[in-house]
């Protein structure tokens, strides 16, 4: 017992983010005797046995020998049967697993889904968790879940396979002792399923993440809710009790830097909670899906493995695209319906007056595979409220609506995949009530804007393998009707507004379901809608507002004075449908490859421009982004600045009201903000940037890397450095703040709303970006990638610093008086450059360094100068004598370490 506990203490937490390495394709693994999607299994091999252990008159229990399990009969005395994929017997709280030998030993598929939850911090309801690919083993009288390591495969001799697996350990996912001697006929064994009542998916890790305090499984008070099997899965819904003794109290002086993470709130009491999770054995395919190859040019989430079977590969890493199994009735027929269509259904836990929208946006792919043949390839069925299964099953995929807490939720369209193949066997999309409920709320209703606050940002768990759309889109949904309604445009409670939220929910559906039909994102696709269509009023109430469903789009809210255009994406873009087109369309084995290419050749297309997620996080190419509108994505961080001016002077001139929600004016605030967040972001990506081209080798004449146009970066940076430093740009009507108030009734509200911290956090994000040791390196490399007549007019990284100081320290030039908001944004830049010298900031090039040090020691010359000036407000002469300090101890310190 202790060495099999040591082992369970050494299995890691089990993330969702490692099912690509788990569900990969299988080369070389046995098919097994599962039965094609659709298909009944075969009949069990215990089913023979089955009426015989029904009987325990007609199979009296025996005494086992010491140290032997009982008897089958005797341990499901009284219990009753379940049948199915993996029998079930259930007396009282017990359960028990009936396991035939014909599923030992054999490639299956296992998930884990969380079916309610604590509700805030990331913790919520409805959400795909973990999946593997598994056996199941007896070693002696253990039974034993192993996820197979299948990241590292070979096709070759039976000895290099035997080599591969000595070479690369599986891992044990949970054990527990054989409960019974195997049944006379069938020679299945009994399991008690309690073994599922360990901590499988670490969603301790979760808890631990989220509160910072030891929450434990307590498995005494946990029990299975639910137990539901078919031909070819089965399903068991365990209510697993998290538990701590005690809430420790807070420090008296929490140590600096370290914030005090409160307990759970959500909860009746914060010291105990439970956590469903439905845990799903499923068969994989008989005959696996014939695999498609991974193309970099078209965005699909890849089953990838090693494949160690020959050494003449350049590369041995093996990617498919993740896909349906879509097979045309008719495979002659230009338009036929498929043998088996994708099907999602609606969760009977969606609201009624949404389902309309979630339907329409589900359905809206069809267009895409009209185009390729399929008529009806995806359609939509409704769970009936009486239903006795959950969509968190494996046989279901489903749309399921959550709610939580606090605002800071999302939307995701996590899949299930055959390791073998690529084929997607389940997918579930877990939609939040945020985007539907939370731009109406915040207009109507008595709930606050926290989440958009950046003085109060609280964690929400850890999303980053999770598509963030809807809770972004949520919140420029939330700008767009305040901005709206300020204008006259939209009322809160008008046909118009729910119009406009119906279409926001339809978007992100069909967002989410690319997803599950195995679509990354496009970061790109923005840019090729121009800014001339996304003004016209007849082009953009019908047309695609960008390029792709799988970007993130906001709203399209015309500046003053432009006309009204469509604000909403409404329809399927054309690299959707190119993409549809790569994975799904029927191609003859033979002529694939030459097929598949021509198809991908079509990514020099201006309409098909793609960047996913890792293009977007890369601060490289400008053109990938986040919500951004058009082909200039500097333009339009110029119009998110302009409109978010647009809001906080309409909200200054309107003043307060009578029946004002109390929080009206301080959203309205917050809102600028949260629009101007990503500003910096659009603009510093020109600064060191370069484009880039997916193109593969030889097939065009683009190079992969191409740098900024030199105007484009000193446009992007002026305007980071002008716009966004200037204090005129941020200041408000002192008579406006003294009425941005928060709701006395809640017992948690926010404190009067410092102007000057959330200007400080904006400006933060673009110095953040200027100095960032990366866009150092760039622009230092970037005259390599120029021809040499170009260099001498490319941007430098000397003159990037000199910029940004010259506009940081601006006063120091024209003597002037110092505000308050200008000092602290001198403050952050002093902060940064005296990290810089002191050697503070990891991976910064040499030349960086020295150009760093150079520009300190003008400013420590300018700031001498300033000192002595007259005049001045004791403010503006301590903070001018306090940064010259601060600075020469900087200089000082590096001469001495060197």
């Amino acid at each position: 017992m202790a060495r099999r506990s040591a082992v369970l203490a050494a299995c890691r937490w089990w993330p969702a983010a490692l099912a690509a390495v788990w569900l990969t394709g299988c080369a070389g693994l046995p098919a097994g005797k599962a039965g094609q999607p659709g298909a009944a299994e075969p009949p069990d091999a215990a089913a023979s046995g089955a009426a015989d252990a029904r009987n325990p008159v007609k199979n009296p229990a025996k005494g086992p020998a010491p140290g032997e399990p009982k008897p089958f009969a005797a341990v499901i005395q009284g219990a009753q049967r379940s049948d199915g994929f993996i029998p079930v017997w259930r007396k009282d709280d017990k359960v028990w697993l009936e396991i035939a030998p014909d599923r030992l030993n054999r490639l299956m598929l296992m998930t884990a889904s969380v079916t309610n939850s604590v509700g805030e911090r990331g913790l919520y309801a409805g959400q795909m968790a973990s999946d593997a690919a598994i056996e199941l083993r007896i070693v002696g009288k253990a039974f034993q879940v192993v996820a197979k390591n299948l990241a590292y495969r070979s096709d070759a001799d039976a000895a290099m396979q035997r080599a591969v697996r000595q070479s690369f350990s599986d891992s044990l996912l949970t054990a527990g002792p054989v409960a019974s001697a195997p049944h006379p006929d069938s020679k299945a064994v009994l399991v008690d399923a309690s073994l599922l009542m360990n901590d499988i998916i670490g969603y301790g890790t979760g808890l631990e993440r989220a509160f910072r305090l030891p929450f434990g499984l307590d498995r005494n008070n946990s029990y299975f809710d639910a137990v539901n099997g078919t031909g070819r899965s089965l399903s068991l819904t365990v209510q697993m009790h998290f538990a701590t003794p005690r809430i420790p109290a807070p420090p008296l002086k929490p140590p600096p830097d370290v914030p005090n993470v409160p307990p759970p709130s959500a909860t009746p009491d914060p010291r105990s909670f439970y956590v469903g999770v439905i845990y799903n054995f499923a068969a994989l395919p008989g005959v696996p899906m014939t695999p498609r190859a991974a193309d970099p040019r078209v965005g699909y989430f890849t089953e990838s493995y090693v494949d160690l079977g020959s050494d003449l590969a350049a590369n041995p890493r093996v990617h498919h695209v993740q896909r349906w199994r879509l097979e045309k009735k008719d495979p002659a027929a230009a338009l036929s319906e498929p043998v088996r269509p994708i099907t999602y259904w609606l969760d009977r836990n969606i609201p009624l007056r949404y389902r309309g929208a979630v339907t329409a946006g589900i359905l809206e792919w069809n267009k895409a595979f009209e185009k390729i043949g399929f008529r009806d390839a995806i359609v939509v069925r409704q769970q009936p409220d009486d239903a006795d299964w959950d969509t968190l099953d494996t046989e279901h995929a489903s749309v399921r609506w959550f709610t939580g807490a606090d605002v800071g939720l999302v939307a995701i369209g996590p899949r299930v995949a055959d390791p073998r193949s690529g084929e997607i066997l389940d997918a579930d999309i877990a939609m939040s009530d945020v985007l539907a409920r939370g731009a109406r709320r915040f207009l109507v209703e008595d709930v606050g804007a926290l989440a958009l606050d950046p003085q109060d940002e609280r964690a929400a768990g850890d999303h980053k393998d999770r598509c963030d759309y809807a809770m972004q889109a949520a919140q420029e949904l939330d700008f767009a009707l305040d901005l709206l309604e300020a204008r006259g445009d939209i009322a809160p409670d008008s046909p118009e507004a729910e119009a406009f939220v119906l279409a926001q929910i339809k978007a992100s559906i069909t967002h989410e379901v690319g997803h599950t039909l195995g679509l990354r994102h496009n970061f790109r696709a923005s840019t090729v809608i121009t800014r001339a269509q996304l003004e016209d009023p007849a082009y953009s109430a019908t047309q695609p507002i960008v390029g792709s469903v799988m970007d993130y789009d906001p709203p399209n809210i015309p500046l003053a004075g432009e006309p009204k255009a469509g604000l909403s994406m409404t329809t399927l873009g054309p690299y959707d449908y190119w993409a549809i087109e790569y994975a799904y369309r029927p191609i003859p084995r033979q002529q694939e490859a030459e097929v598949l290419s021509q198809i991908a050749a079509r990514s020099t297309e201006p309409l098909l421009a793609f960047g996913d997620d890792a293009d977007a996080g890369a601060s490289l190419d400008p053109r990938d982004n986040a919500f951004d509108l058009g082909d200039d994505p500097l333009a339009y961080a110029k119009r998110r600045v302009a409109l978010s001016r647009e809001l906080w002077a309409r909200a200054q001139a309107r003043g307060p009201q009578v029946g004002d929600d109390p929080q009206r004016l301080r959203r309205s605030v917050l809102q600028g903000f949260g629009q101007m967040r990503l500003a910096p972001i659009l603009a510093a990506k020109y600064v060191g940037g370069m484009y880039t081209e997916r193109d593969l080798p030889g097939t065009t004449a683009r190079p992969t890397y191409r740098p900024v146009e030199p105007a484009r970066q000193r446009e992007a940076l002026q305007f980071l450095t002008a716009g966004l430093f200037g204090v005129d740009s941020l200041k408000f009507n002192p008579e406006f703040l003294a009425d941005v108030g928060p709701d006395f009734i809640e017992w948690r509200r926010g404190a009067p709303l410092s102007v000057p911290a959330a200007a400080l956090a904006l400006q933060s994000r673009a110095l953040n970006m200027l100095l960032d040791p990366g866009t150092a390196r760039r622009l230092l490399d970037l005259p390599y990638y120029l021809p040499e007549r170009e260099r001498a007019g490319a941007i430098s990284l000397n003159e990037v610093y000199a910029t940004l100081q010259g506009a940081v320290w601006s006063e120091l030039q024209t003597g002037a008086e110092i505000d308050p908001l200008r000092r602290n944004l001198q403050r952050e830049h002093m902060k940064r450059l005296q990290a810089i010298l002191t050697g503070k900031v990891g991976g910064l090039p040499a030349d960086a360094l020295s150009l760093a040090r150079l520009q300190a020691g003008e400013l420590q010359a300018a700031l001498k100068k300033a000192a002595l000036r007259r005049g001045l407000s004791v403010e503006t002469r301590a903070h001018l004598q306090d940064s010259l300090g601060t600075l020469t101890e900087a200089l000082r310190a590096t001469m001495q370490r060197s």
